[in-house]
């Protein structure tokens, strides 16, 4: 366990803001962050469990003390050869990109439609992530988790964690009562490719077979030629969730617009492209001083180098406004703000 105190945060979100925390404590195993909530540490509330900082915008100093868990390992807990399916453990720690590659290399199916999503592992079942037809919900087994008030083990079963979109129990009901310190998927041994989405099966038949490694590699290509490099461009990804509405409101917005993208969700619900309603209000490639909308991806809010995160904020505002304005329809921040608004 390291212990830093009076901590720069540039370096641990990828907006890269140069915001200080108070105290940042790297945990390396479980054990340690038990001791660490069963009293055996001294710390400062508010605490806040930071993983590679891709979903958060900091618009102040945190007044309090950061979690760093470097918790790794991953394990094969079991295969079974009758039904075609393995179960793998890994580590919160873990870079989710790494863990993905190894579950393609390994000949493990289901997850890499979710190649390159920047984070690490223990929040994905917190956000739920997902893209192209895929959300790792469908893949989790379990979470094995932390009691924050006493350091004691809980582990969620799949049915136990209230997904939703980009949501869970996690991030909502339960927000701040636990720590995620492993994850169990269920993965399978002889898969069959998810390439609903066009584009996605376009990408994989330019590099040959729909194999696990193409599929991978495709929607790397894609990715990495719609949304910036956090390492070149301070960015979180998708700054907002793609909004759900009835069909009775996509129909009416697809009567007005016809080249509006819409996607099947539960029965009786649509989702709208969020970087398609925010394009057609104009602020592809805008800018309010350093903060902006990217070029490329409308969906994307970057800073170009010493944007402020409330300037971020305002204007993820502006845009907000402006799509309730035109369209009728409220977006909903996927990233989340930490700090003074």
């Amino acid at each position: 366990m390291m212990i830093y105190k009076n901590v720069s945060l540039k370096k641990y979100n990828t907006f890269g803001l140069d915001y200080k925390a108070d105290c940042m404590i790297h945990l390396e195993n479980e054990q340690e962050a038990i001791e660490f909530f069963n009293g055996n540490v001294v710390w400062n509330k508010p605490f806040l469990v930071l993983g590679s900082g891709s979903n958060i915008l900091f618009t102040s100093n945190f007044k309090g003390t950061i979690l760093y868990p470097e918790i790794s390992g991953i394990k094969i807990e079991d295969k079974d050869l009758n039904k075609g399916e393995v179960i793998v453990s890994a580590g919160a720690g873990i870079n989710w990109d790494d863990f993905v590659a190894w579950t393609v290399d390994n000949g493990f199916g289901g997850l890499e439609n979710l190649s390159l999503i920047p984070g690490k592992v223990g929040a994905t079942p917190v956000q739920n992530i997902g893209a192209y037809g895929v959300e790792v919900k469908d893949q989790i087994v379990s979470v094995r988790t932390l009691i924050v008030n006493d350091g004691s083990i809980r582990v969620f079963e799949n049915n136990e964690c209230e997904f939703g979109y980009r949501n869970s129990i996690f991030k909502r009901r339960e927000k701040g009562r636990y720590l995620v310190t492993r994850v169990y998927y269920r993965l399978a041994i002889n898969p069959q490719m998810n390439l609903i989405y066009d584009s996605l099966k376009e990408e994989v038949n330019k590099i040959g077979t729909e194999t696990l490694q193409n599929t991978r590699q495709a929607v790397i290509n894609i990715r990495r030629n719609k949304l910036p490099d956090p390492e070149i461009i301070g960015n979180a990804g998708s700054f907002f969730k793609n909004p759900v509405v009835n069909k009775s409101v996509a129909g009416s917005l697809k009567n007005r617009y016809p080249d509006l993208p819409v996607y099947p969700d539960q029965e009786g619900y649509i989702k709208l492209a969020s970087g398609w309603l925010i394009d057609r209000c104009g602020w592809k490639g805008k800018r309010r001083g350093d903060a902006g909308v990217h070029e490329k991806q409308a969906l994307v809010l970057v800073n170009y180098g010493k944007a402020t995160g409330k300037e971020i904020l305002d204007l993820s505002e502006e845009i907000k406004e402006s799509v309730r304005d035109k369209f009728g329809i409220d977006l909903e921040r996927e990233v989340e703000v930490v700090g003074a608004i």
